[in-house]
């Protein structure tokens, strides 16, 4: 028996996650973001110091692949705000 069935809880079963945001959460997002902004920084130097155009063309693709996932979790994180205020609660 584990230790929630001998203090009497049930454990909560969810089809989807929460829609709150914990800080700890959003600790993550602003790592992921600063990851992607790193690696776009970088090919985009990268780029510049290149003669060889195949490698130029490699580190545009990435970069520009690094432009889309920054992009995409702001509109993730834009579509959660605006349906949180939407419903009215409030984001911890």
């Amino acid at each position: 028996m584990n230790m929630q069935q001998q203090s009497g809880q049930t454990p909560m079963n969810f089809a989807q996650p929460p829609a709150i945001l914990s800080t700890k959460d959003f600790l993550y997002i602003e790592d992921i973001l600063s990851w992607n902004l790193a690696i776009i920084k970088k090919a985009h130097a990268y780029a510049a110091m290149c003669q060889d155009q195949d490698v130029i063309q490699a580190m545009n693709r990435t970069s520009q692949l690094h432009i889309r996932h920054y992009q995409d979790i702001l509109n993730h994180l834009g579509k959660h705000i605006q349906t949180t205020a939407m419903a009215g609660g409030v984001m911890q």
